[in-house]
């Protein structure tokens, strides 16, 4: 199913009705989740379960079986044929454990009700318990949508569908619960809708840049980089703060919207990571080892395919540690995400574009012994060394990272002194201010929301350059050898350096600022 509320197609693919059918009466359609016309006929004793079900699916008929027996209720004596609809869609999971049990007490009339309204889904246990099951968000999202506004889900999943309104959502615990409210033998009220307000005030982060001593250079590039949303990448020796301000970053983004908690919830939710809140309020912050593969990064998968974590990262931080120590298949990976925002995940069960618009923050050492180009410490490595080891991160990819960022160690006066630094609060103000400017230039432009997501339509348009600044620009291009990319990143970059200083014209003093974020090819020996 496309989801309309985030623009992307990462769901589950139908939302049919069953059709349960007698040997004497004809058809009598039952609107829950997922589609299997299911028919008992007098004959011999027998269960079909077709329609391409993985083996989780075909194991639902035990326990379907045990569950309706275990819960005071009679599995159907007779020949009973299960359809999965479409046919040429494979299913899997459990999540249709519940609905098929629904059918079953329906077709031999155990229960008498009207169940046509109600989208179902859950996992059944052997003693009738109701488990809780992956995707539920995007299911209810989905079916909403398509004018749905009952469900039935485990109560396992309440806090996760508890933050949709217009529904009714109820949230039961066994099979047994769902046959006496369905047969109107018990009253069930629905889950109370959740406020997504209080939910951000329950959460928070563990870092704080306050805690970080020094590294004026960095913060600032930190700061530009979540005003505009540009990628970064933070160069030094080893334990000099690199992965500290990284941790920070999600600290001066601003709050996330309840729109886009949903889309990073519809991720988790399918990926079966969603916290106990039922919803994800604070910035993602993913952290992948360096010995992550493709796969595992760009999502995949022999059967059903999962979302990596590009796209667990979406509207947060993808963090890249020792960024030359990753794959070179790793790395190519992610020049297609970070300039659509998105990355579509090709198979041979079919094709799933997930969302994965984040920001790339990732840091690496400036030589093998991470000592080049320190101020304390003598550098080990030849120069053909340095030139193998930088040279793994491809230049392509390099253009793609608009601010390079040279961090060295910090004086043992600064980490000692009792000098307040700035907290997070303070810049996070600064940088939901400039993104309130570009939200105000980009309102007539679909599909972007701040500096780095211009083309060169918008950058003529919105960034226009002085003489001066074009002569300052011009030297840049010519000394550093710049591509083309990196030229319209500089002036992204320089667009975003304005409107922290609140300036609707871009200055010689921007230019300067955002080229001196260019400098990391021209280091290299």
């Amino acid at each position: 199913m496309r989801d309309s509320a985030a623009g992307f197609s990462f769901a589950v693919k139908h939302l049919p009705e069953v059709e349960i059918c007698y040997l004497k009466l004809s058809a009598t359609p039952l609107s829950v989740w997922t589609a299997f016309p299911l028919n008992i006929n007098k004959g011999a004793v027998n269960y079909d379960l077709v329609g391409l079900p993985d083996t989780a699916v075909k194991e639902s008929k035990e326990r379907v079986f045990s569950a309706i027996r275990n819960s005071s209720l009679r599995f159907p004596v007779n020949r009973v044929t299960v359809n999965l609809a479409p046919a040429d869609i494979k299913k899997e999971g459990g999540q249709y454990d519940l609905p098929i049990a629904v059918s079953l007490l329906a077709a031999s009339e155990q229960l008498i009700a009207d169940v046509g309204d109600y989208v179902m889904l859950g996992e059944l246990a052997l003693d009738g318990a109701l488990r809780a099951v992956t995707g539920i968000l995007p299911v209810l999202i989905s079916a909403k949508n398509r004018g749905y506004t009952k469900f039935i889900v485990p109560e396992a999943n309440a806090n996760e569908a508890s933050y949709i309104e217009g529904i009714s959502v109820y949230a039961l615990r066994t099979l047994r619960e769902v046959y006496e409210f369905l047969s109107g033998s018990k009253a069930c009220e629905p889950v109370q809708v959740r406020s997504f307000e209080a939910a951000k005030k329950r959460a928070s982060y563990n870092c704080d840049l306050s805690l970080v001593r020094g590294q004026a250079v960095a913060k600032r590039a930190l700061e530009i980089a979540v005003a505009g949303g540009h990628n970064i990448l933070l160069s030094g020796p080893p334990g000099t703060g690199k992965t500290m301000l990284a941790r920070c970053i999600p600290t001066i983004m601003p709050d996330m919207t309840f729109e886009e908690a949903l889309e990073v919830t519809k991720i988790w939710s399918v990926s079966g990571e969603l916290n106990e809140e039922g919803i994800i309020s604070l910035r993602p912050f993913r952290t992948p080892h360096h010995t992550a593969s493709t796969v595992s990064l760009c999502g995949g998968g022999n059967t059903r395919i999962k979302a990596g974590e590009i796209s667990k990262a979406h509207r947060g931080v993808l963090f890249m540690d020792e960024l030359p120590e990753y794959s070179r298949s790793a790395l190519e990976a992610l020049r297609q995400p970070l300039e659509d925002g998105k990355i579509t995940v090709t198979r041979a069960g079919g094709a799933v574009t997930f969302p994965a618009d984040f920001i790339l923050c990732a840091s690496m050492n400036p030589c093998p012994c991470g000592n080049y180009g320190s101020a304390d410490k003598q550098c080990t490595c030849t120069p053909a060394q340095i030139r193998r080891y930088r040279g793994k991160i491809s230049g392509p990819l390099l253009d793609r990272i608009d601010l390079q960022v040279e961090v060295d160690n910090v004086k043992y006066e600064e980490l000692s002194s009792d000098k307040a630094e700035e907290p997070s609060s303070a810049v996070k103000a600064r940088v939901e201010r400039a993104r309130a400017i570009q939200r105000e230039r980009f309102r007539n432009e679909e599909g972007i929301n701040v500096n780095a997501d211009m083309g060169e339509r918008q950058i003529k348009e919105y960034c226009r350059l002085s003489p001066e600044c074009e002569r300052i620009l011009k030297s840049a291009f010519e000394r550093l050898n710049l591509s083309a990319r990196a030229r319209s990143r500089i002036i992204k970059v320089a667009r975003t350096i304005a409107d922290l200083d609140l300036s609707e014209e871009i200055k010689p003093k921007h230019i300067l600022e955002a080229t001196g974020y260019r400098n990391f090819d021209s280091t290299v020996l």
